[in-house]
């Protein structure tokens, strides 16, 4: 498992993430099994958020239940979390009072001192800069927080934080894999009139992260769409399921291991997010670290996950 240092912070970070939306129905045993097939992997870092699960902070109690952190233990992994969405609205809330209040309620769901990173989980077009300073100084002063980053954020919207916000934004966690790659694609074939591929519609979301230092964290690494189904084997991607399989061959590992491996091989050393909670699926998956694709491989799966490469 290939690790960096986390720019901003002194974390030093595994480039694939273990996401953990899904296991408010899982068992003690279930959770356990799974944390541990990860860490196995190499996997030290977790992903919550608050509105993960069947109620508020849900996963994030499931895994505390099932877990049982020692401090050593809890000192081994990095532990994540977002805030910001209001599920029951829905709408979004980047006050200060919200956001201390749903650290609190994930300090506690959790069992721990301290998050390591809090993302702010979708953009508030309320947001007011000067609110999410003040939390973030309070959080980052007690300690409760250690670092910070967004989700799902455009440049002008990092840009508008930065204005206010003191400590550096380390991640900004968004939707990407080789068959949902605009954040790619768009500069692959810019300049290019009639071409529904060359519309920027993220403001060089990718290219600005690298440019100040925010690590992409890529959620549905495997999604074709948006929560439409996966890529790996569906009849509607024959071609580059056929690459996938032959380059698979090829590495000795399983096919998603590659679908990992199309994100990690990119320069701008982006973690990949996983949301499985198959214990198989997520060993395999984390084989894609260190998987060395070609240039001419990487972009072979891009042309047949059907873009353009003039």
């Amino acid at each position: 498992m290939k690790t960096f240092t986390l720019p901003g912070t002194d974390l030093t970070v595994p480039n694939v993430v273990l996401g953990l939306m899904r296991i408010q129905e899982k068992t003690d045993e279930e959770v356990r099994t799974l944390v541990k097939t990860a860490r196995d992997a190499g996997i030290s870092f977790f992903d919550h958020a608050d509105v993960y699960g069947s109620a508020l902070h849900g996963c994030e109690t499931r895994f505390a239940e099932a877990m049982q952190l020692t401090s050593s233990e809890r000192e081994q992994i990095v532990l994540q979390t977002k805030a910001g969405i209001v599920r029951e609205g829905p709408y979004f809330d980047y006050s200060y009072e919200h956001l201390v209040e749903s650290v609190e309620g994930s300090l506690e769901a959790l069992g721990t001192d301290y998050i390591d990173i809090l993302l702010l989980h979708r953009p508030d077009a309320l947001v007011e800069p000067d609110e999410v300073a003040r939390a973030f100084d309070d959080l980052s002063t007690s300690g409760k927080v250690r670092a910070f980053g967004v989700s799902n954020h455009t440049p002008g919207q990092i840009e508008l934080l930065r204005r206010s916000v003191t400590q550096p934004l380390v991640a900004n966690q968004l939707q990407l894999s080789v068959t949902h790659a605009p954040l790619v694609a768009q500069g692959v074939a810019a300049n290019m009139q009639g071409l529904d591929q060359s519309i920027s519609r993220d403001s060089g979301t990718l290219d600005y992260c690298r440019l100040h230092d925010i690590t992409v964290q890529a959620w549905s690494p495997f999604q074709a769409g948006f929560f439409n189904g996966v890529f790996l084997g569906s009849p509607d991607y024959p071609e580059l399921n056929a690459v996938i399989d032959r380059l698979a061959t090829k590495y000795d590992v399983p096919a998603i291991a590659i679908a990992t491996a199309w994100i990690t091989r990119h320069p701008a050393q982006m973690q990949v997010v996983l949301g499985t909670t198959n214990p198989e699926r997520v060993a395999g998956a984390a084989l894609g670290s260190d998987v060395p694709l070609t240039r001419a491989e990487w972009y072979e799966m891009f042309r047949t996950a059907g873009y353009t490469v003039p």
